[in-house]
């Protein structure tokens, strides 16, 4: 059977909202060097997505461009992921993110989602299964990634079929 990764990350630290509508929040100059660490905390744990579906956020995208500088740096040779910006890592929640991943050709053996919590967190904890999660609260913080593994086909993931093999907060 063949292994397939999801790596869930959240974005990196944003703007405080005051007057800005909370889509257009950017990263701050600490969001900027977390997202950059993640990127290099990937490469090094050699986790290069083929595919990366992000929400298109402002946040999400420029922790996106961050982390891939980086990611980059790590194999400059390997060509650059596909990236799919989606609505529904925005204004969905975990439905939509079981929904993205299930629509994902099979050949894809590693996917990358950039989002928001706390959908991201209530994933990756719904993802594990009972022996594994035993009820334990897991939260992403800003630049939190979670790493699952499965050897099942995209097409069936859904709750309690993912380990956690890897998690790491960023911080640059």
């Amino acid at each position: 059977m063949t292994s397939r990764t999801l790596i869930l990350l959240r974005h990196a630290k944003a703007e405080t909202p005051g007057d800005i509508p909370d889509y257009d929040r950017a990263l701050t100059e600490r969001g900027e060097s977390d997202a950059d660490a993640a990127g290099s905390w990937l490469a090094d744990e050699k986790l290069h997505p083929d595919l990366v579906i992000c929400s298109p956020a402002k946040r999400t995208r420029q922790t996106w461009q961050a982390a891939s500088v980086a990611l980059a740096q790590g194999e400059p040779s390997r060509p650059a992921p596909e990236v799919h910006y989606e609505e529904g890592l925005y204004f969905g929640g975990r439905t939509e993110v079981f929904d993205l991943v299930r629509a994902v050709p099979s050949e894809v053996r590693t996917i990358l989602i950039i989002g928001h919590n706390p959908t991201m967190s209530e994933v990756s904890a719904l993802l594990m299964p009972d022996d594994q999660y035993q009820g334990v609260a897991l939260e992403l913080k800003t630049s939190g990634i979670a790493v699952h593994v499965t050897e099942k086909p995209w097409s069936e993931s859904q709750p309690g079929t993912m380990r956690l093999t890897r998690q790491h907060t960023a911080r640059g």
